[in-house]
């Protein structure tokens, strides 16, 4: 009788979460999303302009919002400097502020992982997929990338949600658009998978 009456109850509450629109239990997600250092000084008037930061951003804020309305985890990096104050350079800029419960990675070096909380927080939270985007290309965003790929994640750069700059070296100007391409060609295939927001979205 006791058992009949356990499973009698057993099925009541999967019957009423049936009813309310809940399922099984869903396994936790393997995969986040990491936006890195899309930051005021990166922006018209602050201390580092990019090259077409707003619409990188723009294209971060697309995937930013489909991760969000599909529940699955987002990582927000934010570079600050290793001595003296911060100033409103660095705050995380408007178009990807982050949401209350959303986790917040400070870093001092280009790699996000390097002195970070970061590999412990994915590694508690069982994320083995990283889909990286953000500022600057060549620098912070390929740095995480190779990192990441040498630990182990299956990493995933959305190129058109990424900006950098124009660089200089011996005396050769080197455009933004070619340090961008020429970043994300040494990522394809050996430490990441490069796509666009539109080609990551239709996959979702």
């Amino acid at each position: 009788m006791r058992i009949l009456l356990v499973c009698a109850v057993a099925g009541m509450a999967m019957t009423s979460a049936a009813a309310q629109g809940r399922g099984p239990a869903q396994p936790a997600p393997d995969e986040a999303l990491v936006i890195i250092d899309i930051q005021n000084f990166y922006f018209e008037g602050g201390q580092l302009p990019l090259t077409n930061p707003v619409e990188a951003a723009a294209e971060a804020r697309r995937v930013l919002d489909r991760y969000r309305s599909l529940h699955l985890p987002v990582i927000h990096v934010r570079h600050m400097p290793a001595k003296g104050p911060a100033n409103d350079q660095y705050l995380i800029h408007a178009s990807v502020t982050p949401l209350p419960g959303e986790k917040v990675i400070i870093k001092h070096y280009a790699n996000a992982f390097r002195d970070t909380e970061l590999l412990d927080y994915l590694k508690q939270a069982g994320i083995r997929k990283l889909v990286i985007c953000g500022m600057q290309t060549q620098m912070c965003v390929e740095a995480t990338a190779r990192a990441a790929a040498d630990l182990g994640f299956d990493v995933t750069v959305v190129a058109d949600a990424c900006a950098t700059r124009p660089l200089e070296y011996g005396g050769t100007s080197v455009p933004a658009a070619q340090v961008h391409a020429a970043a994300l060609a040494t990522l394809k295939g050996t430490y990441a998978k490069v796509v666009t927001t539109d080609e990551l979205l239709k996959a979702k």
